[in-house]
């Protein structure tokens, strides 16, 4: 058993979060807004590509505002993917909106053509399409994009796990009308918890920023013609933030770089399959999943555990949660498929090779 623990995604710290932190507290700017939460906000768009952005205290909150921005209420529709974290499709649910859930394809990410039969099936015509890239790699954006801008339905982009992945050059979270990011204690950048909120359309920006600090009308004192939230990042996570995005890209690599290293080490392996990065796209490498053909996922978590090293199964796809057993689903199997065979594997970017190694050594003991 390791002295020292294997964590799934630990937070790896880039040397420069302890300074700006400092300049923070110097500044005494420690509430919500700030010089960072700007500095922040703008080093998204540099570095996605999206026109502006709005730092949220977590992306479920980001989500809500998208989903409120874009004016879905009571009684309305939204597709998502089903094969995804509740987190995604929460904020649904505070709209008292309904949702339809889609199921997966070869990518593990959602159908195009289960997506198509769940438009047709809604019972009236749904709203919006919130899509998740699973595990940091990218949906097949263009058939999504065409068939919302046919529908004239609005995509919003749950872009939690991908920052950093690109789909023909493109950044993930810029292909809809809104994307969301998140920067929680396990994702590739992360601020302990927060969010960011990204759109080309500033309006909705402005009107999601106004939301999000408590719907305070412009006036000397405080005044309220709707309802708003507390949804702001604090100036001292953003730091962090800022300071995480100067090593976006080499925690990218490594994270690619582990994933390469973990199919070399368990590639041999024929009941072995990892999960795909579809043609043209560049995914991050979140985590790297893989799904056995025979063996039982829980026995490898089990002699993992018994190590010291974490793991978890794939999501449980959202149709198959108790709290959306009377929701509508378009399912072909492949997500409930991909839930029981699969795990995901230790993929921090702290990881050593030696680390990988030792982890793909418990798994190859167990398949002998």
């Amino acid at each position: 058993m390791h002295n020292q623990r294997i964590f799934l995604s630990p937070p790896h710290m880039s040397g420069k979060e302890q300074q700006y932190i400092s300049e923070v507290f110097e500044s005494n700017y420690i509430a919500p807004l700030g010089a960072f939460v700007e500095r922040f906000e703008q080093s998204i768009c540099n570095y996605t590509g999206a026109g502006f952005a709005l730092a949220t205290n977590t992306a479920t909150a980001a989500l809500h505002l998208a989903l409120r921005v874009l004016g879905i209420g009571s009684g309305d529709y939204v597709l998502a993917s089903s094969f995804t974290f509740v987190g995604s499709v929460n904020a649904i649910l505070y709209q008292n909106a309904h949702p339809i859930f889609v199921d997966s394809d070869e990518s593990w990410n959602i159908s195009p053509r289960l997506l198509k039969k769940a438009i047709i099936e809604s019972p009236k015509k749904p709203k919006a399409l919130i899509v998740t890239h699973l595990y940091g790699q990218m949906c097949k954006m263009d058939e999504i994009v065409q068939i919302c801008k046919e529908e004239g339905i609005y995509l919003i982009e749950d872009a939690a796990e991908s920052l950093g992945a690109s789909y023909h050059g493109k950044q993930s979270g810029t292909f809809g009308d809104m994307g969301v990011y998140s920067f929680n204690g396990n994702k590739i950048l992360t601020t302990s918890s927060g969010g960011m909120l990204v759109s080309d359309n500033e309006v909705w920006i402005e009107k999601a920023k106004f939301l999000s600090t408590q719907a305070k009308e412009d006036a000397p004192y405080y005044e309220h013609k709707e309802y708003g939230y507390n949804y702001r990042m604090s100036n001292v996570l953003a730091a962090i933030g800022v300071a995480q995005m100067e090593v976006l890209e080499e925690r990218v690599e490594r994270r690619r770089e582990i994933f390469e290293l973990y199919r070399t080490l368990l590639g041999g392996y024929d009941e072995i399959g990892f999960m795909p990065e579809i043609q043209g796209s560049r995914g991050n490498r979140w985590l790297t999943t893989l799904i056995l053909d025979k063996t039982d996922p829980y026995k490898i978590m089990a002699e993992l555990e018994a190590e010291n090293i974490e793991s978890r199964p794939l999501w449980k796809p959202m149709h198959l949660q108790p709290l959306f057993q009377k929701s509508i689903v378009v399912e072909n199997g492949t997500s409930e498929n991909l839930f029981n065979r699969g795990i995901c594997l230790p993929s921090g970017s702290s990881m050593s090779n030696e680390d990988v190694e030792c982890v793909s050594d418990v798994i190859k003991k167990v398949l002998k």
